[in-house]
């Protein structure tokens, strides 16, 4: 990342809501040394205010604030080296774009944009500015991740076959996406953009393969209308100030949540936009239940499939090769309590206890020949994505080496991207997909 000789990193930060707050404490807590917060942007006011309350909170001055349509004169009058993009997905081409031909190099959140448009746009730019894109996959940097990657390409299954992908997401944080603007396929491409990108990102990174071609079938089959049908559905459009939600476990309650309450109820006069809808309301054009069928340039096949309404969080990954198998399996919550529904993954509640909930995580090596072998992998825990958010940070923001190629690149994002926009594509006609058709990466 570029920078002035002898001066600390400049870094300025697009899109302010709930995500921006990990690159703001990476940036201003634990690497205040190298990297230098030097302004926000945003289309809300409030949310780039909250943001610097909180940055008082931490010690530190509050930074300036642009108008997001004003970003090209910010990384100027900011004297920004690197743009930060954690705004909604569909914006995330423009940004980067815009940052790119001001002279800076971009970290951007996944997906790395939403639309075969918007990624032929950034691939250009970068070949045009010669600047730098990195994509926030920060599934690479779990260590558990990282240990798999380490065992294929030292050959422990041999030749990779195939690969299944199962993930599951609870009724807690898969009921979210649905809350909130994700539920719009045309903002967010849906969770095979959203969610799945990261786990196709892992699976080219860990094959060191692209996708050729790609199948899927999917549904709404829980959220949406189809609550009605199962039972679940309750008759408001939002929660908060809705007694029809007292009693439903899916609504959010952002009152409870002092963050929550900053970034969103306290700043929907400036917008409109409400974080807390009904997960049963009509307007839902994502699905919730997704599998998909790829083949890779090696020969290799996944069969991967996606449910965001399961009982507990986790995923396994199976892969079979020419000298045995190797399986992930990761709990991350094995139940979802009464209490903690209405909640986020990870938030703290306030009042009642949530029930505890267990979780773990096991790899294992299953020669031919041979019995299993658990293999142990240090440094996985259960905050931060396994421990990969602050791993992370310490390698986009340059302050670690990095080995094993985590850093995804824009080829990288433009890889994980297609496969998510060929299998909604493959959705719509009902017929395969190649990858090339879409969009040539050679």
């Amino acid at each position: 990342m570029s920078s002035r000789a002898g001066e600390r990193t400049r870094y300025a930060l697009v899109g302010t809501g709930s995500r921006a707050e990990m690159f703001v404490r990476a940036l201003v807590r634990d690497h205040a040394d190298a990297a230098e917060l030097a302004a926000f942007a945003d289309v809300n006011q409030a949310r780039m205010d909250a943001h610097n309350r909180w940055l008082a909170e931490l010690g530190q001055a509050p930074v300036p604030t642009y108008r997001a349509a004003d970003l090209a004169a910010m990384l100027t009058k900011e004297r920004v080296d690197v743009l930060l993009v954690t705004s909604v997905d569909d914006t995330h081409a423009g940004h980067v774009e815009t940052a790119l031909r001001a002279g800076c190099d971009v970290v951007t959140e996944k997906p790395m944009t939403t639309d075969v448009a918007g990624c032929r746009q950034i691939l250009d730019a970068v070949a045009e500015t010669g600047r730098q894109v990195r994509v926030a996959f920060n599934y690479r940097y779990n260590p558990l991740h990282e240990r798999l990657r380490e065992l294929l390409a030292d050959g422990a299954v041999g030749e990779i076959g195939s690969v299944h992908f199962e993930w599951l997401l609870d009724v807690r944080h898969g009921a979210d996406y649905f809350r909130r603007w994700h539920r719009d396929k045309a903002r967010s491409g849906g969770l095979l953009v959203h969610k799945a990108g990261h786990h196709f990102d892992l699976v080219n990174w860990w094959l060191d393969a692209t996708p050729v071609e790609v199948f899927a079938a999917g549904r709404l089959f829980f959220y949406g209308e189809a609550g009605r049908r199962h039972g679940y559905a309750r008759d408001y459009d939002r929660a908060h100030g809705s007694p029809a939600a007292g009693n439903d476990p899916f609504a959010l309650r952002l009152s409870t949540h002092p963050r929550l309450r900053e970034l969103y109820l306290d700043a929907e006069a400036e917008d409109g936009y409400h974080r807390d809808r009904n997960v049963f309301a009509p307007g839902v054009t994502i699905e919730d239940d997704m599998a998909v069928l790829a083949r890779y340039s090696t020969g290799a096949t996944m069969t991967y499939h996606l449910t965001a309404y399961a009982p507990y969080e986790g995923y396994r990954v199976m892969v079979n090769g020419s000298r045995g198998r190797l399986e992930l399996e990761v709990v991350e919550s094995d139940h979802v309590s009464p209490t903690a529904a209405g909640a986020l993954k990870g938030s703290a509640l306030h009042g009642d206890e949530a029930a505890r909930e267990t979780g773990g995580a096991t790899l294992t090596l299953r020669p031919f020949w041979r019995p299993p072998v658990a293999v142990p992998v240090r440094g996985h825990t259960r905050q931060g994505h396994g421990g990969a958010d602050a791993r992370m940070t310490r390698v986009l923001l340059g302050r670690e080496t990095d080995p094993l190629g985590r850093a995804a690149t824009a080829r990288d994002g433009a890889l994980a991207l297609l496969t998510g926009l060929a299998a909604n594509h493959s959705l719509t006609t009902g017929a395969p997909v190649r990858v090339a058709d879409l969009l040539d990466l050679r």
